[in-house]
């Protein structure tokens, strides 16, 4: 049992994660497991393995929640959906459906805890002294390197008591330290760990009267024992590649990249800082709601899954399993060797592919998912690869309707990315206003708007160089002339007010849509 209770009074658990009375989400949790462990792992040890790769010497960069006095000792942190960027906590929000009396909400933190290995050999006067590397009688080279030990933390709570008031626990790790003796008495490995201090709350807030707002916060509480250490000394003390599974009895979760129309707003609402909710299950299932969440701070798309194809957990299940295993194939026998001393997870990814059946080494090529009936081309137009099938198009002069509106060349737009299978780099631009540039038809038949955003400081001089956003039709909403900011005039389009190249009088500048100079 770790640490229970809050400030308002609120009753919750706190249990193990491998507790087998926290088996409520089972299948839910289950189908997350893979996905969630290639999170957890993501960064750990990169290809080639090695402790000498420059690679290996900057890890962990996803999901790292240091001590807020070192973070913020250049300034506070600006809140972000998910990414790369250090901080103090993470925080969760999303949509929750009850589905019966008596629901129950379950979360896992998991994250990992900087170890230490130090290899000590063994000296003339009996003592161990610390040494970069030692190589016992039987050959076994060991080196000193910076391990991680995996920690989840499960809470469980009536969901009517967190509409009442917070439930919190403890979610920190202790310290610890152990010593492995080396073969001939040629020395030990220590393995020392740092305390980490951490807490996690639980909070739940009704919106209307079968949906409810889910918070899920994970603050690191303690000290840096240094605030202006560099950041690989400071790591001993963070929770590392941190991330939040969420699942319960008698609620569903609601997809915040594609929710339904009428929770649309609610979903808007959601603040995730550091962190990017996306539902669990098989992708075959429909809707916009599953029974479990992972809140990854890696951008993933709802119902993630790691390829069947992969035979186990390949170069940290979360690479291009097939490049990178003919890539270690091609180490060298004294490469693998300081691969397998560098790190116990190294050397177990070292095994599977020298053990690989040529069978399930062919799987790894890969497979096409996405295929769809070829629809013929309609028989009033040509095909586009014939001559002059574009005949009559015209990119800058096009229109096409968006909610009974002429859109084209010069017209503004807010922008709405929605629908399963937006990019997520598009899902940032959510709500921005932005300038049709031209309409293009692909050729499949369908329409993009290429867009410029209003408050890009570069829109200028991406709309003479012809570098755009591209969202479909259904994707924007019309502006009326009053909500437009700036100018709307197709045929007078706002001059760039920075230096540009100059081109030959004589011919339009190279990327123009319009042909003029």
């Amino acid at each position: 049992m770790a640490g229970s209770g809050s400030e308002s009074g609120v009753a919750c658990t706190a249990v193990a994660g491998d507790d087998p009375s926290y088996d409520g989400c089972g299948d839910a949790f289950a189908q997350l497991s893979g996905v969630a462990d290639a999170v957890l792992y993501e960064g750990y040890l990169l290809y080639p393995y090695r402790r000498s790769s420059p690679k290996n010497r900057v890890r962990w960069q996803f999901g790292v929640l240091l001590p807020r006095d070192w973070v913020e000792a250049d300034g506070p942190v600006t809140p972000g959906i998910s990414g790369s960027a250090d901080s103090w906590y993470q925080q969760t929000e999303c949509l929750i459906r009850v589905r019966r009396p008596g629901a129950v909400v379950r979360v896992r933190v998991r994250y990992l805890q900087m170890q230490h290995k130090q290899v000590q050999a063994a000296g003339a006067d009996g003592r161990y002294h610390p040494v970069e590397s030692l190589r016992t009688d039987d050959g076994t080279a060991h080196l000193t390197f910076d391990e991680a030990v995996p920690h989840e933390v499960a809470l469980e709570c009536p969901l009517e008591d967190l509409l009442r008031g917070e439930c919190a626990a403890d979610a920190g790790a202790p310290p610890g330290e152990e010593s492995e003796p080396l073969p001939g008495g040629a020395g030990q490995v220590l393995r020392r760990r740092e305390e980490v201090r951490a807490r996690t709350t639980v909070v739940a807030e009704r919106l209307t009267e079968d949906v409810c707002r889910l918070r899920v916060r994970t603050e690191h509480t303690g000290r840096a024992a240094d605030a202006r250490a560099v950041r690989g000394d400071a790591l001993r003390q963070a929770l590392l590649a941190a991330h939040t599974l969420l699942g319960g009895e008698g609620v569903e979760f609601v997809s915040l990249i594609d929710p339904p129309a009428d929770l649309r707003e609610h979903g808007r609402e959601c603040r995730n800082e550091f962190t990017f909710p996306v539902l669990g299950g098989r992708p075959e299932e429909p809707g916009a709601a599953g029974r479990a969440v992972l809140s990854s701070p890696i951008i993933l798309p709802d119902r993630p899954q790691v390829a069947p194809e992969s035979p186990g957990d390949l170069h940290d299940a979360a690479e291009i399993d097939e490049i990178l295993t003919l890539r270690t194939m091609l180490l060298t026998d004294e490469e693998k060797a300081e691969a397998r001393a560098t790190d116990a997870r190294a050397a177990q990814i070292l095994d599977r592919v020298d053990s690989m059946p040529r069978e399930v080494f062919a799987r790894l090529h890969g497979a096409i998912r996405s295929l769809t009936p070829a629809e013929p081309p309609a028989a009033e137009r040509s095909a586009w690869w014939q001559e002059g099938a574009d005949d009559g198009l015209s990119p800058t002069t096009d229109t096409v309707l968006v909610d009974g509106v002429a859109v084209g060349g010069g017209s503004r737009v807010r922008l709405r990315p929605r629908g399963r299978g937006a990019d997520a780099q598009d899902m940032f631009l959510a709500g921005r206003t932005a300038q049709v540039a031209a309409v293009f038809h692909d050729v499949d038949g369908s329409v993009h708007l290429a867009v410029t955003v209003d408050d890009d400081p570069a829109a200028e001089l991406h709309g003479w160089y012809g570098r755009f956003h591209y969202f479909r039709p259904d994707e924007v909403e019309p502006l009326a002339h009053a909500d437009a900011p700036g100018p709307a005039d197709p045929d007078h389009p706002p001059r760039p007010q920075s230096p540009r190249p100059r081109c030959p009088a004589d011919r339009p500048e190279e990327g123009r849509l319009d042909g003029r100079p």
